[in-house]
């Protein structure tokens, strides 16, 4: 396909970026374009592994913890998440309920909520008013120190950044630049790639069996660079 019709198809306006970074080479930039296509692709697949997978995680152990139905129990009248603190969380739930209807089930509504509910959980008021056991989802964590401190906040940080580039995947935008910049650059992708590989570790996962055959990131990376 030439050029001109790829970009009429894409729009000049979404190929600018890429076409800059290519040094206005529209061949490459439409290369670029494909690869970054190719990573969105794996590292939303890796990412909605790693959703699922933390999810579970903390669903079996609040069963454990909390009871069955901990999450439509939790957004009830006074349940653990009815007070003011975690509005967000109980209106998340309550919300999802609403949604699902007749075709309600405890399993439906923790694949209902979103990565961000679950990220919330080890937010200070969440993380709190569950019982502050949370952490134990992560047998394999290390130990924190003096000069660091692998404690809830830690997780809801790193949580944010694994969220925020899932965010920029599912609304089709780059992610193969420097922030706001027409750089090739794929160090933000390795980062949070890392980041994922490190809670699956933390979570006793077994990551290079679970996405035998599946995980390409770091060679799509590499082509990505090396343009």
């Amino acid at each position: 396909m030439k050029y001109e019709e790829f970009e009429k198809i894409m729009s000049p306006a979404r190929m600018y970026r890429y076409w800059q970074a290519s040094g206005r080479n529209s061949r490459k930039a439409m290369t670029l374009y494909r690869y970054n296509l190719r990573l969105s692709q794996e590292m939303f697949t890796v990412i909605s592994c790693f959703e699922i997978a933390l999810r579970n995680t903390i669903d079996n152990h609040c069963c454990n913890q909390l009871g069955l139905n901990w999450l439509q129990d939790g957004a009830s009248v006074n349940g653990i998440f009815d007070n003011g603190n975690c509005n967000l969380s109980k209106r998340n739930i309550n919300d999802a309920i609403l949604k699902l209807r007749n075709n309600y089930s405890h399993n439906k509504l923790v694949a209902e909520l979103g990565f961000g509910f679950w990220r919330y959980l080890f937010a200070t008021h969440q993380f709190t008013t569950m019982g502050r056991t949370l952490l134990r989802i992560f047998p394999s964590k290390p130990i924190s120190s003096a000069t660091m401190q692998y404690n809830q906040t830690y997780v809801y940080n790193q949580l944010a950044k694994i969220n925020e580039i899932r965010n920029r995947i599912a609304h089709h935008e780059p992610i193969c630049f420097v922030s706001r910049q027409t750089t090739i650059d794929t160090t933000n992708v390795r980062r949070n790639y890392h980041l994922i590989l490190m809670f699956f570790q933390w979570m006793n996962i077994d990551y290079p069996s679970l996405m035998y055959g599946i995980d390409h990131i770091n060679d799509i990376c590499d082509k990505i660079d090396a343009l």
